[in-house]
């Protein structure tokens, strides 16, 4: 089974910027898709970022476009957001996802994903 585990989130202000980290266990990293989730407080998990085995294609929510970025290392495991201009609405518990299934379902599909992280918390604040 994968394990992943997020890192990197905490309290910053309006207009500020944080970099989430997502640690993945294994040694068929570069075989999965993965995609970036958050959810609110009292509001459904919805989808963020996803990003391909081989970086040749990224997806991102509208209300995120042009100020988040999504990245991977294939060689560290690791999976990357880095929020920029960040908004009191981007606040939630952000969590990272692995797919290591091949399929032709939307990367903005929840179920798609097989592994998910404990998740960490982003608080923006005006």
């Amino acid at each position: 089974q994968v394990q992943l585990v997020e890192s990197g989130g905490g309290l910053v202000q309006a207009g500020g910027s944080l970099r989430l980290s997502c640690a993945a266990s294994g040694r068929t990293f570069s075989r999965y898709v993965m995609g970036w989730f958050r959810q609110g407080s009292g509001k459904e998990r919805e989808f963020v970022a996803a990003i391909t085995r081989n970086s040749d294609s990224t997806s991102y929510a509208d209300s995120v476009k042009g100020r988040f970025t999504i990245s991977r290392d294939n060689a560290k495991n690791t999976m990357y957001l880095q929020m920029n201009n960040l908004k009191p609405e981007d606040t939630a518990v952000y969590y990272c996802a692995a797919d290591p299934t091949r399929t032709i379902a939307s990367v903005r599909n929840r179920a798609r994903y097989d592994y998910w992280g404990q998740g960490t918390q982003v608080t923006v604040s005006s």
